[in-house]
C-alpha cells in the first residue's frame, strides 16, 4: 500500500472523518469526563523497536484522528504512559477506537434518545481499531503485536441502523477497493443528525 493512489484514498477517507465529525457529532456530543487510561502501549515494554509516534504521526494526515479523539475523553483511552515514544500504530488504533465509539454513541442517543450497550459500542471500537490501525500498519510498515491479538466482532451496525458510523467501518474495511467512495451517500445532503434522523425516519415509514 505504498502507491500515490493509495495514498490519496486515505487521506480522503481521513479528511471525510474530520469533516463529519465537526459537521455532526461535535454539535450533538454532551459534556463528558476523561475515561481512565487504556493498556500500556507495546513500545513501553522491554524490547519495544515499534515505530514511534513522534517517527511517524506528526507529520502524516493520520494525526488527524488524534485531534479528533481528543474531543472525545469519555471514549479516548490512550497509554498511561502517553507520549511521542509510544507506537504510533496503538496510537492510531486507539483514538480510531474512539471515534467509533463516540460516533456510535452520540447517533444512537440522537435517534433513539436512549444510550447504546456497552458492549454494542465496544464493539464499534474493536472493528474501528482493527480496520485502520491495519490500513496504517500497511501504509507505513508498522506492525504492532497489540493489533495481531485483537478480536473483531462479526455483528456491525449497517448504515441503515448507524448511518455515520456504518459508513465509517464499511469503508475502511478495505479502502483501496471501496477507493474512497461513500457507502451513504445521501449524507452529503445533509446538515445536522436531525437532518439523518428525517432520513431515516422517512425511510422506515416508506419501506
Amino acid at each position: 500500500m505504498s502507491s500515490a493512489t493509495d495514498s490519496l484514498t486515505i487521506h480522503q477517507l481521513l479528511g471525510r472523518i474530520v469533516y463529519f465529525h465537526a459537521l455532526f457529532i461535535e454539535p450533538a456530543l454532551r459534556p463528558s469526563t476523561a475515561r481512565w487510561p487504556g493498556p500500556t502501549c507495546c513500545n513501553h515494554g522491554p524490547r519495544s523497536v515499534r515505530r514511534t509516534f513522534d517517527e511517524v504521526l506528526p507529520a502524516s494526515a493520520w494525526v488527524a484522528l488524534v485531534e479528533v479523539a481528543a474531543t472525545l475523553p469519555a471514549q479516548h483511552q490512550p497509554c498511561p504512559k502517553v507520549d511521542g515514544a509510544c507506537c504510533a500504530t496503538c496510537r492510531v488504533a486507539t483514538t480510531a477506537a474512539a471515534v467509533a465509539e463516540g460516533w456510535a454513541q452520540t447517533e444512537y442517543r440522537s435517534y433513539r434518545q436512549a444510550d447504546p450497550a456497552k458492549t454494542f459500542l465496544r464493539s464499534c471500537g474493536l472493528v474501528a481499531a482493527a480496520r485502520l490501525g491495519r490500513v496504517f500498519a500497511a501504509q507505513h510498515d508498522a506492525s504492532c503485536p497489540a493489533l495481531d491479538r485483537l478480536t473483531v466482532p462479526e455483528s456491525l451496525p449497517g448504515v441503515e441502523e448507524l448511518p455515520l458510523t456504518g459508513e465509517l467501518l464499511a469503508l475502511w474495511a478495505n479502502p483501496i477497493a471501496t477507493t474512497h467512495r461513500p457507502v451513504a451517500s445521501w449524507l452529503n445532503h445533509c446538515t445536522s443528525l436531525d437532518d439523518v434522523r428525517q432520513v431515516l425516519e422517512t425511510r422506515r415509514t416508506d419501506s
